[in-house]
């Protein structure tokens, strides 16, 4: 759906809003939004839609924690980026076509629970993807997701006409095209599958780019900026749950609450720095500019999948610091120091860099994100110190953004009394 980024502005610009005047009616035409639509909020359906969501995530990063933990991290990684492309890319393109022609009518609500259906299909496989190599529930949640999409595109065709016509054949087209070489998954031999999900993923990465050459959908700035912003929201949520559970449940069998305050202490303020760090910003504005949209949407699996990360990998060093896993203390610090400053930078390239003024606010982050990083070396104080910075870095932000104001408002005084 990012595709809509790709085309000229004024295309974005897209048609005047859809009628929405008989809002009883159980099937109305599914027409294309206007893009310029006032008061476009998230719908229910939009939100129950993320949280069935992120129970996948909780799936993926209660496996990544376990692959981890039996010092299996590579190929723990690599199943975890696999799993959250399938969640995030069905996650994705769903949230930009509901931005474009969701008309909230009896079929569309019932062809997006099917979606939800099949997100929690593929949820129920992770477990045996990460253990036994064996990805058909993943492949068949995908599939469900994916040819409800189709469907979608296909009913939107039959109302378009033109080139909008043409570009939703395309996206049918192209996704039912993916779908067949994900199969790859399940017929290749276990050593290629690597290679046949890079494949697949650039494929369907590119799928946007070629639905939309000649005509831009009609997303919504404002409502695509709280659609991920929710998401994001919704995700790191899922962290401090996971990570209190994890405290909780080592501190109830081990009696080790001492020892484990550092890391619920630093890991709260992970999770408070990172919600501040993203939410700071009005990024909507920006999101007018085409070519940087598209960066900043597909960016986002950078910014979901480290700051799920970062809530597995505080399970990590929950159970390093009261010796359920054999992992170093090094190791167990970085799972959490290195999705936090991998969270760090892409926040800041592809968020806040746009609001800094000057270059001490510009440095700000990813100086942050070294610090966290060379934080991995301070053993059992790592996570509390990765946590300490993040703090330092959101109060920097704050203290910047002030004094910048004031250098702002005390020119624009000097300037109203020389005039």
């Amino acid at each position: 759906m990012l595709g809509a980024m790709t085309s000229s502005s004024d295309s974005a610009a897209g048609p005047a809003p859809a009628p929405r005047s008989h809002p009883a009616r159980p099937l109305r035409p599914l027409t294309a939004r206007g893009r310029h639509e006032a008061h476009r909020a998230a719908s229910s359906l939009e939100l129950l839609f993320d949280l069935c969501f992120v129970v996948a995530v909780a799936q993926a990063g209660m496996e990544l924690v376990h692959a981890v933990a039996e010092g299996h991290a590579g190929q723990g990684m690599l199943n975890y980026a696999m799993a959250f492309f399938a969640i995030w890319w069905a996650w994705m393109n769903f949230s930009w076509f509901a931005s474009a022609y969701d008309n909230d009518d009896v079929l569309y609500r019932v062809v997006t629970l099917v979606q939800i259906a099949g997100v929690l299909v593929l949820a129920a496989g992770i477990s045996r993807g990460f253990e036994h190599h064996d990805f058909f529930l993943v492949w068949l949640g995908y599939a469900i997701m994916r040819l409800a999409m189709v469907a979608q595109w296909l009913r939107a065709a039959r109302w378009a006409s033109g080139a909008e016509r043409r570009m939703a054949l395309r996206y049918a087209g192209g996704v039912l095209l993916c779908q067949i070489g994900w199969l790859g998954l399940l017929l290749l031999p276990e050593p290629d599958r690597p290679w046949v999900f890079l494949v697949m993923a650039i494929a369907e990465l590119c799928v946007p780019v070629f639905a939309e050459r000649a005509h831009a959908t009609s997303w919504h700035p404002h409502h695509i900026a709280e659609r991920y912003g929710l998401f994001t929201l919704i995700v790191l949520g899922e962290t401090v749950s996971a990570a209190t559970i994890a405290v909780k449940s080592a501190a109830d069998e081990h009696d080790a609450l001492g020892d484990l305050l550092p890391i619920a202490a630093g890991g709260l303020l992970i999770v408070f720095s990172a919600w501040w760090i993203y939410f700071v910003v009005p990024i909507h504005g920006h999101l007018r500019s085409n070519r940087e949209s598209f960066l900043w949407g597909y960016g986002h699996y950078l910014i979901l999948a480290s700051a799920a990360a970062i809530g597995a990998g505080l399970e990590v060093s929950v159970e390093q610091t009261v010796g359920k896993t054999h992992l170093s203390t090094l190791a167990a610090a970085s799972a959490v120091t290195l999705p936090t400053a991998l969270y760090l930078l892409t926040v800041w390239a592809l968020h806040a860099r746009y609001f800094k003024a000057g270059l001490a606010a510009q440095l700000v982050l990813p100086c942050t994100a070294l610090l966290v990083v060379c934080c991995t070396f301070l053993g059992e104080w790592a996570v509390l110190a990765a946590g300490l910075f993040a703090a330092l870095a959101v109060a920097a932000g704050v203290t910047l953004t002030a004094r910048g104001a004031r250098a702002g408002a005390d020119g624009d005084e000097t300037g109203s009394h020389d005039s």
